[in-house]
C-alpha cells in the first residue's frame, strides 16, 4: 500500500472519529438527544436562587408560571443523565419565566461515595451557593456538579476544596467559596437531606428513588422526551 493511500485512509479515520466525538457530545449518556443543546445554564440576572429553612432550593423568577419539585442525590447517575439531557431546556424555560424549580437534595448515596459523606457535603455546597441568591451562578454550579464534575457512584469523590473550586468556576463570591470549603453547612445539610428523603419516601413509599420530578402531586415521567415542553405550554 502506498504512503499516499495510507495517509488518505488515516485522514478518513480521523474525520470519522471526530464525527463520533461530536455525536457523543450531542447525546446524553443514555443515548437521548440533548435538549436545547448550546443554551447553557440560566442567563437572566432576574432569576434568583432562594434557600428555604428546610434546605429546599428554589431557582426561578418570583412570578414564574409554574413551579416543579425535583428530588436529586448529587452522586445519582440518573440525576446526572437528566441534567445533561434536560438541564439546558429547563434553564431556558426558567429564563423565560415559564418555570421555576424547587430542588430537594437527598443523601442516601453517601455510602456509595469514596468519602462516605460526599452527597451530604455536596448538598451543603449547594446551600452555600444558593443562599447568595444569584440564579445564574447557582444554575451553573448545579449544572457542573451534576454533569462534568459529578463523581461516579462507587468511586472517588470531590473534597470540599474541589467543591469550592467548582463554585468559583460558576462565579461565586469569595465568602460563598469559603462557606463551601469550610463545610459550614454540612450539619444543616444532613438534617435537611433527611427532611427531603422523608418527603420523597412519603410520596413513593419503599420505591423512593432519584431523580423524581413532581408537578404538584403528579409524578412526571422524565422518560418522555417532551416532559419539559408539556409542563410549560
Amino acid at each position: 500500500m502506498s504512503n499516499r493511500t495510507t495517509y488518505a485512509l488515516g485522514a478518513v479515520a480521523l474525520v470519522l472519529i471526530a464525527g463520533i466525538v461530536v455525536l457523543a457530545l450531542k447525546w446524553g449518556r443514555d443515548g437521548v438527544a440533548i435538549r436545547n443543546d448550546g443554551y447553557g445554564p440560566v442567563r437572566d440576572p432576574g432569576v434568583h436562587s432562594v434557600l428555604a429553612p428546610d434546605g429546599t432550593i428554589t431557582l426561578g423568577k418570583a412570578d414564574a408560571a409554574k413551579t416543579i419539585d425535583v428530588y436529586e442525590d448529587p452522586i445519582c447517575p440518573g440525576c446526572g443523565s437528566m441534567e445533561r439531557t434536560y438541564g439546558q431546556e429547563i434553564a431556558q424555560k426558567i429564563d423565560e419565566g415559564k418555570l421555576a424549580v424547587r430542588y430537594h437534595l437527598v443523601n442516601f448515596l453517601d455510602p456509595k461515595s469514596g468519602s462516605k459523606n460526599y452527597s451530604t457535603r455536596a448538598i451543603a455546597a449547594n446551600e452555600c451557593v444558593a443562599e447568595a441568591g444569584s440564579g445564574p451562578v447557582y444554575s451553573k454550579f448545579h449544572e457542573l456538579l451534576f454533569t462534568s464534575k459529578q463523581p461516579k457512584e462507587g468511586g472517588g469523590d470531590l473534597s470540599n476544596d474541589e467543591l469550592g473550586a467548582i463554585a468559583r468556576e460558576a462565579g461565586a463570591t469569595e465568602p460563598v467559596i469559603q462557606c463551601v470549603t469550610a463545610g459550614t453547612k454540612v450539619a444543616a445539610a444532613k438534617i435537611n437531606a433527611k427532611t427531603a428523603m422523608d418527603a420523597l419516601t412519603a410520596k413513593l413509599g419503599d420505591k423512593a428513588a432519584t431523580p423524581a420530578v413532581y408537578d404538584g402531586d403528579t409524578k412526571i415521567d422524565v422518560n418522555d422526551s417532551e416532559w419539559v415542553v408539556s409542563l410549560t405550554k
